[in-house]
C-alpha cells in the first residue's frame, strides 16, 4: 500500500480509484461499512482511502486534549488490511479549511486525485464552515464526472459506533464497551521508554509508554494484553495509566507489567490492548501497602484475562 501526503501531481497508478472519504479514526464498525461500500463500488478499479492529516479538529481546536484513537501509521495498517491500495492523507491546513464545497470537490477530488467514485457516510460534511453535506457531494460528483455512494445509518449495535462514542467509553474507564464499538480491543502502541525504574526495585518492572497525541483513557489499573514487535503472541499483563500519586506527580504514563516475562524492552515497539478496567488510581500510606495492592491487581488481571480471548 502507498501513502500519499498530497493531492497534487498524483502518480498515474493512484488516479482513478474508488475512494472512501472521511476521518476514519479508529477504523470502527461504522467506518468499515463505508470502506466496504467503496470497495464494492470499485468495479474493476483499485480501492483507496482519502482522509485528513491532521484531522480538522486538531487544526481548528489545537488546544484540545489529545483525542486520536490511533496514530496514523496504525490507522493506515488497518486500512491496508481491509484492502486499500492507497491512502491519501489530505493536508488539512488554512488553504483547505478555506475551500468551498465545490472547490474541494473540483480541485482535490476530481482534478487532484482523479477519483472515479467516492463513498461517504450519511453524516459527512465538507467545505468551508462544513457547508456541504453528502447530498451536495453527490450533486457535485454528477457535474464533475465521478460517482458518489452515501452509506445510510445502520441500526445494529456495532454499526452505531462513532469515534466520539469510543472516546467517551475510554474516558469513562470502559474499554470493554469501546472494544464492542471498535470490533476489537483498543490498542496503544509506541516505543518503550526509560522511566523512574521504581517498579523494577519492587519486583514489578514495567514497560513505559507516553501516549502523546493519543486520547488519554481514565486513570487507573487495567488488565491488558501486550504484543512485542516481531512477535505474533499476545502476552497477558497489568497496566497503570496515570500520574502515580504515591510516588510523585508527573505527566500521565502507561506502565505495563508483563506476566511471566524476563527481558529488556527498552527501545522496542510494543502494542498494549486495554481489555478491562480494574480500579482507579490510589494513594498509599507506604511502599508495602502499594506492593500488596499490586499483587492483588495482578491476580485480578489474570482472572479477568482468563475469561476473554486475545484480540
Amino acid at each position: 500500500m502507498t501513502v500519499l501526503a498530497h493531492y497534487r501531481n498524483v502518480p498515474a497508478p493512484f488516479r482513478g480509484l474508488s475512494v472512501a472519504l472521511g476521518n476514519f479514526d479508529g477504523v470502527h464498525a461504522g467506518h468499515r461499512a463505508v470502506l466496504d461500500a467503496a470497495r464494492s463500488a470499485a468495479h474493476g478499479v483499485d480501492f483507496g482511502v482519502a482522509t485528513f492529516e491532521p484531522p480538522p479538529r486538531a487544526f481548528f481546536r489545537p488546544d484540545d486534549p489529545p483525542f486520536r484513537l490511533y496514530r496514523p501509521a496504525r490507522r493506515n495498517a488497518q486500512l491496508q488490511a481491509l484492502g486499500a491500495r492507497a491512502v491519501y492523507e489530505l493536508p488539512f491546513n488554512a488553504d483547505m479549511a478555506a475551500m468551498t464545497d465545490e472547490t474541494f470537490a473540483r480541485d482535490v477530488l476530481a482534478t487532484g486525485l482523479g477519483v472515479q467514485h467516492v463513498t461517504v457516510g450519511f453524516a459527512f460534511r465538507f467545505g468551508r464552515g462544513r457547508m456541504g453535506d453528502a447530498a451536495r457531494l453527490s450533486s457535485l460528483g454528477r457535474a464533475l464526472g465521478f460517482g458518489v455512494t452515501i452509506v445510510d445509518k445502520i441500526e445494529s449495535l456495532e454499526q452505531k459506533a462513532s469515534s466520539t462514542a469510543i472516546r467517551e467509553a475510554l474516558i469513562a474507564g470502559a474499554p470493554d464497551r469501546a472494544s464492542v464499538l471498535l470490533g476489537h480491543d483498543w490498542v496503544v502502541d509506541g516505543l518503550v521508554e526509560h522511566g523512574e525504574k521504581r517498579g523494577r526495585t519492587l519486583g514489578f518492572p514495567t514497560a513505559n509508554l507516553h501516549l502523546g497525541e493519543l486520547i488519554h483513557p481514565r486513570h487507573g489499573v487495567y488488565a491488558v494484553r501486550v504484543r512485542i514487535e516481531d512477535s505474533g503472541d499476545w502476552r497477558p499483563g497489568v497496566a497503570n495509566f496515570g500520574r502515580t500519586p504515591t510516588t510523585g506527580i508527573r505527566d500521565p504514563l502507561l506502565e505495563t507489567f508483563l506476566f511471566d516475562f524476563d527481558g529488556d524492552l527498552y527501545g522496542r515497539w510494543i502494542e498494549v490492548a486495554l481489555v478491562a478496567y480494574l480500579r482507579p488510581e490510589l494513594t498509599f500510606t507506604g511502599v508495602e501497602e502499594m506492593v500488596d495492592q499490586m499483587h492483588l491487581d495482578c491476580d485480578a488481571a489474570r482472572a479477568r484475562l482468563g475469561r476473554t480471548r486475545a484480540g
